[in-house]
């Protein structure tokens, strides 16, 4: 019997956790955390709907936290399986689990300083350090287009996604007592023509079945070009105001991203030179994983490299804020300037402290980036309501907030559709996942109508049989 019971990513974007069955072996493609209302993720995230010891393996697609970084949640239960992922993708989450976990803590105590102040009960951290480092312990780096073994009888391949550094789809195969299986995973997919990236990789294999993702499957971005030229508009504005541009970013991709994009656009002179704060220790950390693997970046990132021998992501204006001290003093200092910071979603990090001493002031901006998941801060400032909680208070929104969708690192409709048009008349069914039920009720009837023969939405803990 070969199974599949979808344990998050079910017609919403986070919580990426698909538990495969193989004639009663488990396995988990990804294990990352849901994120929506504290109250409902902390108990999602804390209690798994499986038995987590009886999982032999994980196959990790990515360093993002929603497809990551529970993994030390399987830790605190009693994992003690192999979790696999690209070389890349080992470096990141290192940095990623370790940093989620000082988060867990820190925003903890934060938080219980609060709800004494309202004589509420304290709340205990997801998880702690030491469960994100016997975690780490277990992660085994994959090189691309290489089979390697999994379990006796399941190997794996992974090729890349073009997401952010390291990300992968997989091709999985499984001997099963019904004969040989084959499951594609595609991952996050990132977009063509995206700066540092390589284009995504697509799969050719005959599959029974695909889980793809479909974040945008309902959209059509605007061209890399047109966004950058949207930066460009907000960072000359915010210098006009004399305010301060906060951006919310992942830590992972995004920051660097943006980072890449404010070098070229000073070095053009299309923007002023003002200062740079990525203020993310992890973010930091990240940028120099990406200096270590810079063969796997596209062409046109390496030759501007060739050309800049401090690196891509290093120039004059850019600071990278370290210590907690450092970046408290940022709400002292006068704009205009531009800060970087996670988490993406607004739901954790030094973000939060920007936005709570920032957002009652009209000369600031807040620029969102990113996929902004329901029931986040993120979301709620994407759909401009006047008053947002931070800590558990309760703010005005006077910042200007404004967002641009095309430096997205997700493929559009188009880019999925493309993606997938290269396994037409290859694939048994179709399951799809990490989108909000519009999307992907959209990119169902596009796939339906381009011939796919069953595309399946499944329910959150629904379970497909694979025959």
């Amino acid at each position: 019997m070969l199974q599949v019971t979808f344990h998050g990513a079910a017609e919403t974007v986070t919580g990426s956790q698909h538990l495969v069955d193989v004639d009663g072996a488990q396995l988990l493609l990804d294990c990352g955390l849901f994120q929506g209302r504290r109250s409902e993720s902390y108990e999602r995230n804390r209690l798994p709907p499986y038995d987590v010891q009886q999982v032999q393996a994980v196959l990790l697609s990515h360093a993002h936290t929603d497809h990551s970084a529970n993994l030390p949640s399987l830790a605190r239960l009693g994992f003690a399986g192999k979790v696999h992922c690209t070389h890349a993708t080992k470096d990141l989450a290192a940095l990623m689990l370790r940093d989620s976990a000082k988060i867990q803590v820190s925003d903890t105590e934060f938080i219980n300083k609060i709800r004494r102040r309202h004589h509420e009960p304290p709340v205990e951290p997801l998880y702690l350090p030491e469960h994100a480092e016997a975690v780490l312990g277990s992660l085994q780096g994959q090189a691309y287009n290489e089979k390697f073994s999994v379990l006796p009888y399941v190997a794996a391949t992974y090729y890349d996604a073009g997401h952010i550094l390291g990300s992968a789809s997989i091709v999985c195969e499984l001997d099963t007592v019904a004969g040989l299986r084959t499951i594609g995973f595609s991952g996050d997919l990132g977009r063509n023509d995206m700066p540092i990236l390589r284009d995504p990789v697509e799969l050719d294999t005959e599959l029974d079945l695909l889980i793809m993702e479909g974040t945008y499957g309902n959209r059509q971005h605007e061209t890399p070009a047109d966004a950058v030229e949207a930066l460009a508009a907000v960072v000359r504005r915010v210098c006009e105001s004399g305010g301060k541009l906060i951006i919310p970013a992942f830590a992972v991709g995004r920051a660097q991203e943006l980072t890449y994009w404010l070098h070229r656009l000073m070095e053009a002179g299309r923007v002023p030179r003002i200062p740079v704060f990525v203020d993310s220790p992890l973010a930091s950390g990240v940028s120099k994983v990406f200096g270590d693997h810079s063969a796997i970046f596209d062409e046109e990132t390496l030759a501007f490299i060739g050309t800049h021998p401090q690196g891509a992501l290093r120039f004059k204006e850019l600071t990278y804020v370290a210590s907690a001290d450092e970046s408290r003093a940022l709400n002292e200092r006068s704009g205009p300037y531009i800060v970087i910071s996670a988490s993406g979603m607004c739901e954790a990090g030094r973000i939060l402290h920007h936005l709570r001493n920032n957002i009652g002031d009209p000369r600031n901006i807040i620029l969102i980036v990113s996929w902004q998941a329901e029931h986040t801060l993120g979301r709620r400032l994407v759909e401009r309501q006047p008053r947002v909680r931070i800590f558990g208070e309760e703010f005005a929104v006077h910042a200007q907030v404004q967002v641009i969708n095309g430096l997205s690192a997700h493929a559009d409709q188009a880019g999925l559709l493309r993606w997938a048009g290269a396994l037409r008349g290859r694939v048994k069914q179709v399951a799809l996942v990490h989108g909000e039920p519009d999307a992907l009720q959209a990119l169902r009837a596009q796939m339906l109508a381009a011939g796919f023969p069953s595309v399946h939405i499944p329910k959150m803990h629904e379970t497909l049989q694979i025959p």
